[in-house]
């Protein structure tokens, strides 16, 4: 029986938006959070102990993390390697210099020759030897078009044609790698990507453009006793034959995940059978207050009332109102921010419901999950002076969705699909 720990996206480095600078060690509390829930991840796999640790990659926000942020990434995995878990450290789209030019951050670790820390950002086999028997696991690090094809290749192709082509390579690479496994001992495929039956938040955006989607039949093969992805930061089990399992990210990056629950997976693998377990992590809270007051006698009352019935107490808060211009100075913002003083961090955002103002698309409501195509061709069907122009505008922005580099970054640092920029009145 081989016990594994199965971890992904820590995105060391993010959310900084969402913290304060503790005054007794000068860091952004998020950071420290971060730093927290990872050490709890290794204290288990050290407990157990864990044969061996695999991690599903985006270890940061991107390749180039300040050195405090590295160090801190870093003390964490040596824990590992000083006690003798090996630990396999798959490269994710974050991980990844400018979406795949240039290396990686996480490759440092392989120069170095850290002991027991093996780096995947290649498609390649490696066999391990834990302290329960040898293990097989196949890395299959993020892949972008140019990672398997060239310009010349697609050109003239639509992107279905293109999407075939990426799976065929695809395809042939791994059954190259298939076919050199040792069928006596435990194969596991630790994978960063994307797979078309997962549930998606706003990771699904993240790399519009730069990878693609794999089925999941390509993943439920018999040389497998388990496949150990990274990307989505939802929990999810996709198939039991073999087991298919995102872990999802260890901490809340944003709003979007405010009601996941974060955690790692434990894995036996045996002779005959696999079993896990998903550990869910004591992670800090994030709350969404949303009031409409605009029908309120009483807005100020009304607010503070919604308030006090959420949990706010060392969370990450965000307070959205809407009132009308009127009700605007019947507002105490003095009020408001007692209330949420109790909160880890919070903001305020007014909105002011206008007379001017026209209602949005009912298609595109908050919390609706809409593809841009979709979202583009809602707006187009809501908007008579361009019905004629309907075709042209759809080819032109599946055009804009095939180019590498199709992705946005708002203000506070968390990724955005484009047509949610657009604020569609």
């Amino acid at each position: 029986m081989i016990k594994i720990l199965h971890l992904s996206d820590i995105h060391l480095g993010s959310g900084f938006v969402h913290g304060k600078i503790n005054p007794e060690t000068g860091l952004n509390t998020r950071l420290e959070d971060f730093v927290a829930t990872l050490g709890k991840c290794i204290d288990r796999a050290v407990s157990e102990p864990v044969d061996l640790v695999l991690f599903g990659g985006d270890a940061f926000p991107d390749a180039t993390p300040p050195p405090y942020i590295q160090q801190a990434f870093a003390s964490q995995f040596r824990r590992l390697a000083d006690v003798g878990i090996p630990a396999v450290l798959l490269v994710g789209n974050h991980d990844q210099h400018s979406q795949g030019a240039g290396g990686a951050s996480l490759c440092i670790y392989r120069t170095l020759g850290v002991p027991h820390v093996i780096v995947g950002d290649r498609l390649e086999t490696h066999r391990i030897q834990t302290r329960n028997g040898e293990i097989q696991v196949i890395t299959l690090p993020w892949l972008t078009r140019s990672t398997l094809l060239t310009r010349p290749e697609t050109e003239g192709l639509s992107m279905s044609e293109v999407g075939h082509l990426l799976l065929d390579r695809l395809r042939a690479a791994m059954e190259g790698e298939i076919r050199k496994l040792d069928r006596a001992i435990p194969t596991v495929l630790l994978g960063h990507l994307m797979v078309d039956a997962a549930n998606y938040g706003a990771e699904r955006f993240l790399a519009v453009g730069k990878g693609f989607t794999i089925p999941l039949d390509f993943l439920t093969r018999d040389a497998f006793d388990y496949v150990a992805l990274g990307h989505v930061h939802r929990h999810q089990i996709l198939s039991e034959d073999p087991f298919v399992v995102y872990p999802g990210s260890i901490e809340r990056v944003d709003f979007s995940e405010e009601n996941e629950d974060k955690g790692f997976v434990l894995v036996e693998i045996g002779q005959d059978s696999t079993t896990l377990e998903f550990c869910p992590l004591p992670v800090r809270s994030f709350c969404t207050i949303e009031v409409d007051l605009t029908e309120s006698d009483d807005p100020h009352s009304d607010l503070l009332a919604a308030i006090e019935k959420k949990p706010i107490e060392d969370a990450v808060v965000r307070v959205l109102y809407q009132v009308r211009p009127e009700q605007l100075d019947l507002i105490d913002d003095t009020d408001l921010h007692t209330v949420l003083s109790i909160a880890h961090t919070y903001t305020i955002q007014a909105g002011l419901l206008s007379q001017m103002s026209r209602s949005r698309l009912p298609e595109l409501g908050v919390g609706t999950a809409i593809e841009p195509l979709d979202a583009l061709r809602a707006y187009i069907a809501n908007r008579e002076d361009l019905k004629l122009l309907a075709d042209p505008i759809l080819e032109a922005a599946k055009a804009l969705l095939a180019q590498e580099e199709f992705y946005v970054e708002s203000e506070t640092g968390e990724m955005e699909v484009v047509q949610t920029q657009l604020r569609l009145l």
